[in-house]
């Protein structure tokens, strides 16, 4: 399916979200924020889709905020700025609680805006010669919005950084920090990726999206005994689930698990 602003894919249980403004960046706006929140909205709810990339066309990833948007947003009432801003928060929001695994495919540049986009995705691959940026304080702005999701995948200590000078930095400082978890020349990213979605597409449907889920619930919280109660409900229950059982029988059995015939 192909818009204005995107196209999607599937191939092989694959699903590929592709941005598709390279004459300005791939810069959002409330059209572009639309279709991601309902593509990511519908791919999650996909039972042929079991994962899904995010990739974009042009020199850059994702500039941010389109700038015949930011003039609009210029003129808004308070009001009317809270609207705008909910609907880009529901959009990072859908990305990142969506039940299939999603890979950042970062081809180009990742600015403002942008590093909201990689943050929401559970992995992210770079080409080497990408640079980013958390431009906002440049502006007079800040990275509301967005500072979960980058925070998360940035660590604070980074993040206070980043966020305060906005300077810019490249692919190696991106994979040290951990926001990034691969960095490779641009003719091999797709091969990366392709080694990642064929990893996720070979584990178990059910168990994947359970672990996603659980990655949400234990990650940053204290090891307390509402916690520890919470992983132990979790294990006996994918323990008894159908794919748990098959699972762990064509381990024993040594064949393939039945999600893989």
């Amino acid at each position: 399916m192909t818009t204005s602003s995107s196209r999607i894919a599937h191939r092989a249980g694959v699903a590929t979200v592709t941005l598709n403004r390279p004459e300005v960046r791939n810069a959002f706006n409330d059209e572009v924020i639309a279709e991601l929140t309902q593509a990511f909205t519908q791919l999650g709810q996909n039972d042929t889709v079991r994962a899904i990339v995010l990739a974009a066309e042009g020199t850059a990833f994702c500039a941010g905020a389109d700038l015949n948007w930011m003039r609009r947003m210029a003129d808004y009432t308070h009001a009317e700025n809270l609207a705008d801003a909910a609907q880009l928060a529901e959009m990072l929001r859908v990305i990142y609680t969506c039940p299939k695994p999603t890979v950042a495919r970062i081809q180009g540049d990742v600015y403002a805006g942008g590093m909201g986009l990689v943050a929401a995705c559970d992995m992210a691959v770079s080409v080497d010669s990408a640079n980013y940026c958390l431009s906002e304080v440049k502006l007079g702005l800040y990275p509301a919005t967005i500072s979960p999701y980058v925070i998360r995948a940035m660590g604070a200590r980074a993040a206070h950084r980043y966020f305060l000078t906005a300077e810019r930095f490249d692919a190696a400082e991106a994979l040290r920090i951990g926001f990034v978890h691969s960095v490779v020349p641009s003719a091999q990213l797709d091969e990366r990726v392709a080694d990642i979605t064929k990893a996720l597409v070979n584990a178990s449907p059910n168990a994947v999206k359970e672990c996603k889920a659980l990655l949400h619930d234990v990650a940053g919280k204290d090891i307390d005994a509402a916690l520890i109660a919470h992983t132990v409900q979790g294990i006996a229950s994918i323990r008894a689930s159908a794919e748990g059982k098959e699972g762990v029988q064509s381990f024993l059995q040594k064949r393939k698990p039945d999600w893989l015939v």
